[in-house]
């Protein structure tokens, strides 16, 4: 599951790097990185998102709850996604 869903935000992100859709889902993803700082995300910016990117995002809450937001896929991904939308 992990792959698919980073996968997917990847693909997002590739699509439209400054897009709404995107910015909020590599926010949430920044964000769950800071477990002590209680992955502080404005769950009013879900609303910003259409039926599709919930889902994307409930997945990468998912990924965070099974300790899965760490680890070579998770670190390779965030990369791409820091790449993506620093150049992009």
């Amino acid at each position: 599951m992990s792959n698919s869903v980073l996968e997917a935000i990847l693909r997002e992100i590739e699509s439209s790097p400054h897009g709404a859709k995107s910015l909020t889902l590599y926010a949430l993803a920044n964000t769950l990185e800071h477990e002590k700082a209680g992955c502080l995300f404005k769950l009013t910016k879900l609303r910003d998102l259409d039926p599709e990117g919930r889902q994307l995002a409930y997945s990468l809450m998912e990924l965070m709850a099974e300790g899965k937001n760490r680890g070579d896929a998770w670190a390779l991904a965030r990369a791409r996604m820091d790449e993506l939308v620093r150049k992009g």
